[in-house]
């Protein structure tokens, strides 16, 4: 099976349309789902310290890879429906983080790239 952006957008936007759920799926309340699945994801590890985390992701694993999948089938949905093409955005974002985020200055910390 393809894993490729374009291949899995059209099949969301397929999903979709069978369904005629486009009408409910405007920008703001697909926004909105994104939120709420990412939460979705965040609760397998709220109140999980470093050392349980591993042990919480062995445990849940399905979970939460279909959480993930949640996330993701509405942003690339978001993101088609916006006419953005995921792939060229995320790599224009990429090659921007590349020079906010030196390797000889962020390699080793956390600290944002105004504070590098």
């Amino acid at each position: 099976m393809s894993d490729s952006i374009s291949t899995l957008t059209a099949r969301i936007q397929t999903f979709v349309d069978a369904r005629e759920w486009r009408q409910y799926h405007n920008a703001k309340d697909l926004s909105v789902a994104i939120s709420a699945e990412a939460g979705e994801l965040m609760q397998h590890f709220v109140w999980q310290q470093p050392d349980q985390i591993e042990q919480r992701v062995d445990s849940r694993r399905d979970e939460i890879a279909s959480e993930i999948a949640d996330v993701a089938i509405l942003l690339f949905e978001l993101a088609d429906n916006l006419g953005f093409q995921l792939g060229e955005v995320m790599e224009r974002k990429l090659e921007h983080n590349e020079t906010r985020y030196p390797v000889e200055k962020a390699r080793g910390n956390n600290r944002k790239y105004n504070e590098l």
